[in-house]
């Protein structure tokens, strides 16, 4: 079963990706701050997705997030969702950036096809 951390401050929308992820097959982890993201990194040995907003709160952005995922885990798929403009040349290779709000199929279609191009 393949593993998502969603990285989102707005509970409510974390939730709702979680439920979404959860429903389709996935095992999902969760974090409101980059930190807290971080902190998984070095203990979740499994990590197949990062799902991450742009702007979070305390000084880690979601740029920096998929940075440090990237340089641990370069297999690692990566979709940006966020209602912040995207800035494609902080983009990880190979990511996608989703608009918020987004359609469940295109989010569900995007996680898996990224993940099938990572294994």
């Amino acid at each position: 079963m393949a593993v998502a951390l969603i990285v989102e401050d707005e509970w409510l929308v974390r939730l709702q990706l979680a439920e979404t992820l959860v429903e389709h097959g996935w095992t999902v982890l969760e974090a409101s701050t980059g930190e807290d993201a971080l902190l998984l990194l070095k203990s979740e040995p499994k990590i197949d997705l990062l799902l991450t907003d742009i702007r979070l709160p305390g000084t880690i952005s979601g740029w920096d997030v998929a940075d440090a995922f990237r340089a641990e885990r370069a297999e690692i798929a990566v979709v940006y969702c966020s209602g912040n403009p995207n800035n494609s040349s902080r983009q990880v290779p190979g990511s996608v950036y989703l608009s918020k709000p987004t359609r469940t199929e295109v989010l569900i279609e995007t996680c898996r096809r990224l993940c099938a191009e990572a294994s």
